[in-house]
């Protein structure tokens, strides 16, 4: 391969996270009840294998060809019942590079009211729906936590093959995150994090 074919190669591709094997999405959906604007969570179903019972947004895994608006409508159909006609796409959040190696992009997205009245969850994956207020997920402090992730590779990690000593100073990572409690649940993990994202984004409007 000659420089000018690389060049040739690199312009076509969309630089993506390194070591990420999986993308997922979600939609972040908006409704407006009652003059208020609130955000729509889902409950997934106790039945599920990851996860179950856990405070989340609809969404999933995006399939080959497929971007994250269309796999966040999809999904939302497939979970909710929420056709993409009912939805108007505001735009995308940041996105959050996991350690388990994959990437989710949520979108936020303003969802028609009268398709929350008539939400028919997937029992396969949702126990129910709610809605919380941004005004009262705005009032909350929400409770933080980290832990550390101190790497701990097996005896049979080459160290002298790469010239270190066996007590090498790993740097230690830090898992970061907050709870915000709502009724019987708590919406936290990335879950939490894409909530204070949202309210981050409305406060900057304000300013």
């Amino acid at each position: 391969m000659t420089v000018d074919q690389l060049q040739k190669a690199l312009n076509a591709r969309i630089p993506a996270p390194m070591d990420a094997t999986a993308k997922f999405a979600v939609l972040v959906p908006l409704v407006e009840l009652e003059g208020e604007l609130h955000l729509l969570y889902e409950v997934r179903a106790a039945t599920l294998h990851r996860q179950p019972g856990e405070v989340c947004f609809p969404g999933g895994h995006m399939e080959d060809g497929e971007t994250a608006v269309q796999c966040a409508l999809r999904e939302t159909a497939e979970e909710l019942s929420i056709p993409p006609s009912a939805v108007r796409v505001l735009g995308p959040l940041d996105f959050i590079c996991h350690r388990g190696g994959f990437v989710l992009y949520p979108v936020l997205a303003m969802v028609d009211a009268e398709a929350v009245k008539n939400i028919v969850p997937n029992p396969t994956e949702v126990d129910r729906v709610m809605t919380v207020p941004l005004s009262a997920l705005g009032a909350m402090t929400p409770e933080e936590y980290s832990y550390d992730l101190v790497p701990a590779p097996g005896a049979e990690f080459p160290f002298e093959r790469i010239g270190i000593p066996r007590n090498y100073p790993w740097n230690a990572g830090v898992v970061s995150g907050l709870i915000y409690p709502w009724q019987d649940k708590a919406i936290w993990g990335m879950t939490g994090r894409i909530t204070q994202h949202v309210l981050s984004l409305l406060d900057a409007e304000r300013m």
